[in-house]
């Protein structure tokens, strides 16, 4: 299996260097595609330095339009028979790369969630829980599923089926869309327990109250369409 790892980058020059070294020591890690989403900073200068260094590391750039939009763009690339979106911070540890792989590898499931409420992590921010609380509990109502992490950045699947998801997405509002179109496909999402590390907004977080709202329409407008 052909693992792409695909990052949406904008403006983590204090981290990306640390990210991509971790994605390089993981053996599964075939393809690493880096989306500069119109950063201000030196985060694509950062990439430029390890893209001469290793083959596996590719590097795009566009205007600013969000992570969704990065993430888009990055499936375009994307050569890999499995893929895995990567945030440019540290909040997800890629040597949890293996745990997310393991089911699949057994053959027990084909798209993969790493749950950052059944694993190891730091304290929330506390409105930030509550907010991915009320998310899940919607998902779980409308799509008669339990997933415990609806917004995780971790999400492994097979490239052919986020292809096949025709995502239109720009920003946050990606993830609702990534978990409703599979739930809609009636496939069923395998949650593994991963570390997760949070930050506050002063070292760097980006997704504020409007990213819930947004992701609010998104829950019930795919629900709506037929």
């Amino acid at each position: 299996m052909k693992l792409s790892v695909l990052v949406p980058l904008f403006n983590e020059e204090k981290t990306i260097a640390q990210i991509l070294e971790r994605l390089l020591k993981q053996k599964a890690v075939a393809e690493i595609i880096v989306v500069n989403d119109g950063s201000t900073d030196k985060s694509a200068d950062v990439v430029k330095k390890f893209v001469k260094k290793s083959k596996k590391i590719k590097l795009f750039s566009k205007e600013n339009a969000g992570k969704g939009s990065a993430v888009r763009h990055a499936l375009k690339k994307v050569t890999g028979d499995y893929v895995l979106i990567q945030d440019a911070d540290l909040e997800y540890d890629p040597e949890d790369i293996p745990i997310l792989l393991e089911p699949v590898l057994k053959g027990r499931a084909q798209v993969i969630y790493g749950s950052r409420f059944i694993g190891a992590h730091s304290n929330l921010l506390f409105w930030h829980r509550m907010g991915n609380n009320c998310l899940n509990f919607l998902i779980n109502i409308l799509y008669n599923t339990t997933l415990s992490d609806m917004e995780t950045c971790y999400k492994l699947m097979p490239t052919k089926l986020m292809k096949s998801l025709h995502l239109t997405a720009n920003k946050f509002d990606l993830e609702p869309e990534i978990t409703c179109k599979i739930l809609k496909k009636g496939l069923r999402i395998y949650e593994v327990p991963i570390n997760y590390v949070g930050r506050d907004f002063s070292e760097g977080k980006k997704i504020t109250w409007r990213g819930g709202v947004s992701a609010l329409r998104t829950i019930f407008a795919l629900k709506l369409l037929p």
